[in-house]
């Protein structure tokens, strides 16, 4: 009878255990499934953009707070190893966590040196990109809540046997759990992230397999290979089908004079529950200059491509809601402990002296809120919904949009036209 009880109480241990085992290996983002969720255990739909700070790092700080402003929850930051360009240090790294985090956006993370490995010349290998993460993990560790790791952007071009997708990943997401970071990993499709060959649709549960905590997102690019709505629909329902979690980390209207079904990845989107990551925020090159969301990174010069990113109907401001790391915990549509509802996710002011400067935002219940149309205790006319985003009215621009106090506005005339 003792050996009885001492063999159940060991058993209790062994089973208390490996429930805290699976309590940390979850802390921060994970998956269940086809879902992604936050440490909350809320549904996370990533509704955000690409911002290119390796190339334009003076405009960080202010496109992340335009992003945000968009009503994005996400943004994906383009970082660099040092192999290809100058290296993104681990002092930037984290003061560009600290901005996203400023600004409730969930940080995607992610190296840009692999872009075309096999073809690109000069292109990184994975093993490489891992370096870089391993050398700044200080940085990187305890931000679980906030921040992805995309391990390396299309890290292969065209031509590599699937065999090399899946073992340079597979090594790659071994190391990082070795050294601790437990972060949710995306990963990138070969074929310059399109995977027009189906290797990664083929090739993603062995890739899971891999990592001991089983918290593996997908990222497939959509350009000209996705130029039919049945195109898009067969590749994100296949993963949802299979519970594999996908998202469509880059996509655009057009691809070098090529055009995309943005319309249709908008739509999937929504339909299946996929995140959205658009490309990219400013300062594409002149032949791709139309993939810009704004024109020279001015949040009020929306382009085309931008105002179909955000402000059609599945587009960015109608569909995102803002993680509940920040917002309390109150389930997808955010609420935090605001009762005066929620707006894009953020929640709303309850009183309009909660906004003392004008710039639209509050501080209401220990979380920051917005001002709208809703908010009692006096005017709104600080701000103007255009759209379902928020924007400051201009003081001193009588028409059309306007940039005063360091921020981008809008005239009360161009507000009420809408």
């Amino acid at each position: 009878m003792l050996k009885t009880k001492k063999h159940l109480f060991q058993t209790m241990l062994t089973t208390a255990a490996a429930t805290l085992l699976s309590a940390s290996a979850q802390a921060g983002f994970y998956t269940d499934g086809a879902t992604l969720k936050d440490d909350n255990g809320n549904a996370f739909v990533m509704r955000g953009v690409n911002h290119p700070h390796a190339w334009y790092t003076n405009q960080t700080s202010q496109a992340i707070a335009d992003i945000a402003a968009t009503g994005a929850n996400s943004v994906r930051v383009v970082l660099s190893s040092g192999h290809r360009w100058s290296r993104t240090s681990a002092s930037e790294v984290q003061s560009i966590i600290n901005l996203c985090k400023a600004n409730n956006l969930v940080a995607v993370l992610e190296v840009h040196d692999t872009t075309g490995y096999g073809e690109e010349s000069g292109a990184q290998t994975l093993a490489g990109a891992t370096d870089y993460w391993l050398d700044i993990a200080s940085v990187l560790q305890g931000e679980e809540n906030y921040v992805i790791i995309n391990i390396g952007n299309e890290p292969f071009g065209n031509g590599a046997p699937a065999s090399d997708w899946v073992n340079a990943h597979s090594s790659a997401i071994t190391r990082l759990r070795n050294a601790g970071l437990d972060h949710t990993l995306m990963v990138d499709a070969p074929n310059w992230g399109q995977d027009w060959q189906n290797l990664m649709r083929s090739n993603a549960p062995t890739v899971v397999a891999a990592d001991p905590n089983q918290n593996v997102v997908f990222s497939v690019h959509m350009y000209e290979v996705y130029d039919t709505a049945s195109k898009v629909q067969n590749y994100i329902s296949g993963f949802v089908a299979d519970g594999l979690p996908l998202v469509v980390g880059e996509f655009a209207a057009d691809h070098y004079g090529s055009e995309v079904a943005e319309g249709a990845i908008l739509q999937a989107g929504e339909t299946y529950g996929v995140g959205y990551l658009g490309w990219s925020w400013s300062g594409n090159s002149s032949n791709l200059a139309s993939l810009d969301i704004v024109q020279n990174f001015n949040a009020a010069n929306l382009t085309s491509w931008g105002q179909t990113l955000l402000n059609s109907a599945n587009g960015i401001a109608n569909t995102s809601n803002i993680a509940t790391v920040y917002t309390g915990g109150g389930g997808n549509n955010g609420g935090g402990s605001s009762s005066c509802g929620t707006h894009n996710g953020y929640p709303v002011c309850c009183d309009a002296s909660s906004d003392p400067d004008g710039d639209g935002w509050g501080w209401e219940n220990s979380q920051s809120c917005v001002v709208t149309s809703q908010t009692g205790g006096g005017s709104s006319a600080g701000t103007c919904d255009w759209y379902g985003s928020m924007y400051p009215v201009c003081q001193n621009t009588q028409s059309g949009w306007g940039w005063e106090n360091n921020q981008s506005c809008i005239s009360q005339s161009t507000c009420n036209s809408q």
